[in-house]
């Protein structure tokens, strides 16, 4: 048997550098409670893998701001794809109900949808949000089905074998990055 061997990726373009990073999360945070504030109502989920760090700076920095610490959640969303791909990650870690509730689904890079469209099956499974919005870091096009985000940290159009690679750490760090990058 044949196995697979993925390719070797090359950095083409650096997107954000650690300062530019924690800037735009605090531009994401502020467009977040810019219209209601951060209230009970608010429930921040960070979709694993990619928006679980992303949600957590969010979080760290409305309390930054406000004092108030919002309820944050984390999705597995294998169970609702709808592709083959198998993916290992921890279960989902939501503890507060939703119904009711203002809802930001965040994820590091919106690619075609399909991973937003599962997040938004999950969620109604869980009960009826008020409103769900969606906050992503990068926006990078090519879009397969009609998902647009609330809050963009970036739009970065990209080729379809390109790939965004987000380095996040759940604290601000100097290894934090967004890069682009291509197969070698």
């Amino acid at each position: 048997m044949a196995t697979t061997k993925a390719p070797t990726l090359r950095e083409k373009l650096v997107v954000f550098s650690s300062a530019e990073l924690q800037r735009t999360v605090e531009r994401l945070t502020h467009q977040i409670i810019e219209p209601t504030g951060a209230t009970r109502d608010l429930v921040l989920i960070g979709i694993r893998k990619g928006g679980e760090n992303l949600a957590r700076r969010i979080q760290a920095e409305i309390k930054r701001r406000t004092g108030v610490t919002v309820q944050t959640g984390f999705l597995n969303i294998t169970l609702y794809r709808d592709d083959d791909a198998p993916r290992e990650m921890p279960e989902s870690d939501i503890s507060s109900d939703v119904t009711g509730k203002d809802v930001v689904i965040i994820d590091d890079v919106l690619f075609t949808g399909r991973t937003v469209r599962s997040a938004l099956d999950a969620i109604t499974d869980l009960g009826r949000p008020r409103a769900v919005r969606l906050c992503v870091l990068i926006d990078r096009g090519l879009r397969e089905l009609p998902i647009q985000a609330d809050y963009v940290g970036k739009f970065v159009p990209t080729a379809s074998d390109e790939r965004v690679v987000v380095e996040l750490r759940p604290e601000p760090d100097d290894a934090d990055r967004v890069v682009i990058c291509e197969a070698a």
